[in-house]
């Protein structure tokens, strides 16, 4: 899709907390039964505020597109909209470093339009959209961990698992996903985090802030060679976190057979062993057939069969509890389907943990 021409006027009517509130309006009396479990979805219009410019693939269109599809899906009495927070500046520093906070607050401060550290794009809004949306994510994994939703998917931007503990890059200013598994060991006492990736490019920056860690568990698919250049099969952590990071590059064209394979061969048994306390999924959608960055050809249907497999393994070690972080996807309409297909997913999975090889 030509993002330049992309005719926004349709949604100027439909702001996101327009579908909130229709949303919540009219959610079914069920979700009020104390054995009803809604799935969460974070979103919120703060998100539209970071502005990358006419025609930059990664814009506030992702989250309208998105948000129509929910608010429109046969299943959106189900949901349960939640509003986020901002992260706090403690928060953000239990996986970057200060001197990169300060480099985005200068950077922003001092109306830059792109990160010094790397190919980012920012505004004036940035840095607190960016705080918002790690917020958001901490949000989700608060009311997933406090069973006032069953699982939660977070359509926040900027997306974030590029973002090393020392360089924003790739689209992304703070490594949402990262945050959200410290908060959840921190404040919730939880020892070990599954994070699996299904993103067409290698989310090097959450590899990195995890590499020596044995208390984060990082999976990820996707295209070889390609951007950002890492996540090599050899990439599999340092010191003790040596056998924690799990790499499954595959060649331009791959889809189901590789990338579902690979979730069910490589990433189940290695679930079995780590036995996690929460599942966290990095949700890139540009995996999906016909995005423009990149060369995959998953389908949405594939997008359902994965969320299952990560379901399971919720069931089986996690109590259930799975948060998924929106990161990249570029066609609109590609975009809005994937991600309906993951939320229908979420929402209608049975615990079937241990049915999956």
């Amino acid at each position: 899709m030509p993002y330049g021409r992309f005719n926004r006027r349709q949604f100027i009517k439909q702001t996101i907390g327009a579908v909130i509130m229709t949303t919540f309006n009219t959610q079914s009396s069920a979700s009020t039964n104390s054995k009803f479990r809604p799935t969460g979805v974070v979103t919120d219009g703060i998100y539209k505020q970071h502005l990358t410019g006419r025609g930059h693939p990664e814009g506030p269109a992702r989250c309208d597109w998105i948000a129509n599809a929910l608010s429109n899906a046969e299943f959106k009495n189900q949901l349960r909209y939640l509003k986020p927070r901002c992260a706090t500046e403690e928060e953000i520093l239990t996986c970057h470093t200060a001197d990169y906070l300060a480099t985005v607050k200068q950077d922003i401060a001092g109306g830059a339009y792109m990160l010094s550290t790397g190919d980012t794009t920012i505004c004036k809004d940035s840095l607190d959209t960016a705080l918002y949306a790690a917020g958001g994510v901490l949000t989700a994994v608060d009311a997933v961990l406090e069973a006032k939703v069953k699982n939660a998917f977070c359509v926040v931007r900027p997306p974030g698992h590029h973002a090393t503990a020392q360089r924003g890059m790739g689209f992304c200013i703070f490594n949402n996903i990262a945050v959200a598994a410290r908060y959840a060991q921190k404040k919730h006492k939880l020892t070990k985090v599954l994070i699996a990736d299904w993103d067409v490019h290698h989310g090097n920056g959450t590899q990195d802030i995890f590499y020596e860690d044995p208390t984060v568990f990082y999976f990820s698919t996707h295209q070889s060679p390609w951007y950002p250049g890492t996540g090599a099969k050899e990439e599999a952590g340092e010191g003790k976190g040596k056998g924690y990071t799990l790499n499954c590059p595959f060649p331009n064209g791959a889809g189901r057979k590789e990338i579902v394979g690979a979730f069910k061969e490589k990433l189940v048994p290695a679930a079995d062993w780590f036995k996690p306390d929460m599942v966290l999924v990095s949700a890139g959608f540009d995996s999906r057939i016909g995005d423009p960055l990149g060369g995959f050809t998953l389908t949405d249907e594939d997008f359902s069969e994965l969320t299952d497999i990560m379901l399971n393994i919720a069931h089986k070690y996690a109590q259930g509890r799975l948060v998924s972080v929106l990161e990249g996807g570029y066609n609109l309409d590609g975009l809005a389907h994937a991600a309906a297909a993951h939320v229908k997913a979420l929402v209608s999975h049975q615990n079937n943990a241990g049915l999956i090889p």
